[in-house]
């Protein structure tokens, strides 16, 4: 069921905001989800202030999490030994407000006028309400929250009521400990859900309060990671507190006062949160570090209208001539990858960002091939801390290459902590392809921005150690060949199978990226080795279809029966894995991502039939499919295709189109959607010779415009029907390619004239089982098999 689209009179369009003008219950957590802010180290949902308005609330920090024994029912060498889950962190967004003895609530109480928004220009959110009070009373409350950026830790609330005459005010405002309250575990009927911990996980260190200030700290009971809480307290008119109450659980401010007409009532929040390596020593009071990271609620709110003053300033997307609601949707996506990765710092990318609990805050492969491409062409800085965190999990990713019986190191394909935390390996550890993401994402930072100090150190470690993973995990067969085999693709309804051709494709770029190093640390013969197995690399391919298998066997697997109704997907939540496994179906774009991410190493004629005999099989039930489908469907030349396949990706979330968002952001979705416009309809490829350009806008737009900071350069590109204008605003002048033809770019514009994109012909395959008696196509009837 659509949600922002459904009802745009509650959802209207408006560019830089989301605004919901009325408030109506049933989807109260899907909107704290839209409605959240971060800063990518800390992280608050958008409910409601009451208590009883909200669904899911509460907040996070990256990376702060509790661990537990993962219990096997049928235990094997190798399994994942240690759970890790994101916890909810002490959350300060509560309040309750009485008027004249009666508690305001969305739902109990009279609203007269309702309006939230959550502004992306300056990182604001605010909830105005005007309540009918049984006293008679007309009384508007107003709340504005905006998270810290120079103090990545820093929280700033604001409530402000006021009235239409003499009325009573009792407030409490509170921080309360939402992990340790009982919630449903929801992952019992969807693993895409997040789970909940048993018993207690927050064992107090401190809890002080007095006056109106508050100072708490706590320590997770398995993990031992702690987390310090500072809040301060202001009122407008100096009122002092009427009680001030500190617990484990729920530790509140009460203030009780009359309000007239003539001067509003506004109390301020303060909150600063510590946690990580800086406060882990017991002698640390974790409470008196975040005390230091207090700063007035207003320079809170300044600093977030800072950042994105200067964000917006590069990192906007503008689509001339397409809808509002497209332009609105496209800024959301872009708000929510700034607020999930501007201050992580060295940490990882969580899979839900700081919005929520889903996939338990864990980090994947989808940081590096999702999220790190539009970090590297808009914060290079911030794409380098992340590729430094996944460094530092070498040593950890070298002990369980050895566990797992191959040398170099092998990166978790999920985890916080750099331990294996996938319980169900056959769609988690032998999804062996995360080491070439990080090798992928690695060499493109490298291409992009010229760090040669980076590719000699941490770039030159990540590529070698994932080389060698991968010479030790395949092998040469009797055929010549260099095979991959029981491994896990992107697409997780075809799971532990042989020569997984993304897999191949991208352990082939890896090998070769790393070949290419020039670095004492490889020796002459493994450097031999590593160009035999790139330049021998099995890579399936079906004569009689002449496409691209996605592995040894997909191309004999039974038809799915696509007869299955909508309500039956996502598959992975009504079918058994194994009944999945057996057929022909897709999760999510499995080959066309390879040829996506190795364009070079594909002929046009091979993309097309690839596309158009895998999009058919492809269910979309991973958000993170339908951006690469747009991005392929575009470059193919289905531009309806292309246009249909993104906006179903903008979309996610707004629209709850998976029915998780309440978990979360999809956060790598919204980084797809960064891909699909700038490497889908302006086409840009990178890690060639020079930065390579071939534009698919969509027929129904007139402009596309964005910049790219690339080598040192702020490049702007500015893309419209007939043609596609550079121009260097920061920097020397810059060599492109534009669809073969080579420019150079300076500080004046340089328009390159663009030819329309012809729509190609569909491709025709033989219809029927595969493996049935129906006749062979020969491979001559369908044109000679390009070289790969």
């Amino acid at each position: 069921m659509a949600i922002i689209t459904a009802d745009r009179e509650r959802f209207p369009n408006t560019p830089w905001q989301l605004v919901e003008t009325r408030h109506e219950p049933g989807v109260e957590g899907t909107l704290e989800t839209l409605f959240a802010l971060g800063n990518g180290h800390l992280g608050i949902r958008g409910a409601h202030w009451a208590a009883a308005d909200s669904d899911l609330p509460g907040s996070f920090i990256n990376g702060l999490h509790e661990i537990w024994d993962i219990k096997h029912a049928e235990n094997a060498f190798g399994f994942a030994r240690t759970g890790q889950r994101i916890l909810y962190i002490p959350d300060a967004n509560n309040f309750t407000l009485v008027i004249d003895g009666e508690s305001l609530t969305l739902a109990e109480s009279e609203v007269l006028d309702y309006r939230r928004s959550v502004d992306f220009a300056t990182g604001v959110y605010e909830c105005r309400i005007t309540w009918q009070c049984r006293s008679g009373a007309v009384v508007t409350t107003t709340e504005r929250r905006a998270v810290g950026f120079a103090t990545r830790g820093a929280l700033g609330i604001s409530l402000e009521v006021a009235t239409d005459r003499e009325i009573s005010v009792d407030v409490t405002s509170s921080v309360i400990n939402r992990q340790d309250q009982p919630v449903e575990d929801h992952s019992v009927h969807d693993p895409r859900r997040a789970g909940r911990h048993a018993g207690r996980v927050l064992l107090p260190l401190r809890l002080d309060g007095g006056d109106g200030s508050l100072r708490l700290a706590w320590e997770a009971a398995e993990s031992k990671q702690r987390v310090g809480v500072a809040v301060d307290h202001w009122t407008s008119a100096g009122h002092q507190p009427f009680d001030t109450l500190v617990d484990q659980d729920d530790s509140s401010v009460r203030y009780v006062l009359a309000v007239g007409p003539d001067e509003p009532f506004r109390l301020e929040k303060t909150v600063s949160y510590a946690a990580g390596a800086g406060i882990q020593d017991p002698s640390i009071d974790a409470a008196a570090v975040a005390e230091t990271g207090l700063k007035p609620v207003a320079d809170i709110f300044a600093e977030s209208e800072a950042h994105y003053r200067e964000h917006w300033a590069t990192s906007d997307i503008v689509v001339s001539g397409g809808t509002p609601e497209l332009q609105q949707a496209i800024r959301w996506n872009l708000f929510q990858l700034a607020q999930a990765t501007a201050r992580a710092d060295v940490a990882g990318i969580p899979a839900k960002g700081v919005t929520g609990s889903g996939y338990e805050g864990h980090y994947f492969w989808d940081q590096e091939v999702y999220l790190l491409p539009y970090l590297t062409y808009t914060n290079p800085v911030g794409a380098r801390r992340v590729l430094e965190f996944r460094h530092a999990m070498l040593p950890e990713a070298k002990i369980r290459a050895k566990e797992l019986s191959v040398e170099g190191a092998l990166f978790p394909w999920r985890t916080i902590n750099g331990l294996e935390a996938s319980a169900y390996y056959a769609a988690g550890t032998a999804q062996f392809h995360i080491a070439a993401a990080i090798a992928f994402a690695t060499n493109r930072f490298v291409w992009a921005t010229g760090d040669v100090a980076f590719r000699d150190s941490i770039g030159a470690d990540l590529l070698i150690e994932t080389a060698r993973m991968w010479i030790s995990l395949g092998f040469f067969g009797k055929d010549g060949m260099f095979h991959i085999h029981g491994v896990t693709g992107p697409d997780e309804y075809t799971a532990v199978v042989n020569d997984n051709l993304y897999t191949n494709v991208m352990a082939r770029f890896n090998l070769r990226a790393a070949a290419a190093l020039e670095h004492a640390g490889i020796s002459q013969e493994e450097r031999q080795l590593w160009e035999a197995a790139a330049s021998r690399m099995q890579l399936p391919f079906d004569e009689r279809m002449q496409v691209y298998s996605q592995d040894n066997d997909f191309m004999t697997l039974e038809s799915w029966d696509w007869t299955t109704p909508r309500s039956k997907y996502p598959l992975l939540l009504h079918f058994h894995p194994l009944v999945i496994y057996r057929h022909q179906v897709l999760k999510q774009a499995d080959t066309v991502l390879a040829m996506f991410l190795q364009w070079q190493d594909f002929t046009a004629e091979e993309k097309h039939r690839a596309f158009d005999f895998y999009d058919p099989l492809t269910t979309g039930d991973s958000t993170l499919s339908a951006c690469v489908q747009g991005i392929m469907a575009a470059e193919v030349g289905y531009s309806r295709e292309a246009l249909e396949h993104f906006t179903n990706a903008v979309f996610i979330d707004l629209d709850d189109t998976h029915g998780n968002t309440i978990d979360g952001v999809h956060i790598a979705s919204t980084g797809g959607v960064w891909s699909s416009l700038v490497c889908g309809f302006a086409g840009l490829r990178d890690q060639g010779p020079v930065p390579f350009f071939d534009p698919r806008l969509p027929a129904e737009w007139e402009g596309l415009t964005f910049h790219l900071k690339i080598r040192g350069r702020l490049l702007r590109v500015q893309l419209d029907a007939g043609s596609l204008t550079l121009a260097i605003q920061e920097g020397d002048p810059l060599e492109v390619d534009v669809r073969g033809k080579l420019v150079t770019v300076g500080a004046g514009p340089v328009r390159v004239g663009l030819a329309p994109v012809p729509v190609p012909e569909s491709t025709v395959f033989p219809s029927g089982h595969p493996t049935a008696s129906i006749p062979i196509v020969h491979a001559n009837s369908a044109g000679p098999r390009p070289a790969a």
